[in-house]
């Protein structure tokens, strides 16, 4: 496989993944990214430990939906990330995720 033909791969590959994350992405609450991964989830819980002054975060995850494009299957029942690096949660609002009728777009 050519270095082109590896490119035009995963080219395609990540559009089918922000085509899945589209249709999917209305279903759930929460944003979740850790410096590996990015998550869709209803919910989570998040644990701050402490040991010998290292801190460190535990994110648990019920019926997820993870971004990655080398995964066969991206919905994920249960998740448990252990990081020492920044999680980012964010609550999806529903307004900023329903796109614009045909109409609307028109100025109709």
């Amino acid at each position: 496989m050519s270095a082109e033909d590896l490119e035009k791969y995963e080219t395609e590959m990540e559009l089918k993944l922000y085509r899945e994350y589209r249709d999917v992405v209305g279903l759930f609450k929460f944003v979740i990214e850790t410096e590996r991964r990015f998550y869709l989830t209803n919910d989570y819980d998040l644990q701050v430990h402490s040991v010998q002054g290292e801190v460190f975060f535990e994110v648990s995850m019920a019926d997820a939906w993870v971004w990655d494009m080398y995964r066969p299957a991206r919905f994920v029942r249960k998740v448990r990330v252990l990081t020492f690096k920044d999680v980012n949660i964010e609550e999806l609002a529903k307004s900023d995720l329903e796109l614009p009728s045909d109409d609307a777009s028109f100025g109709n």
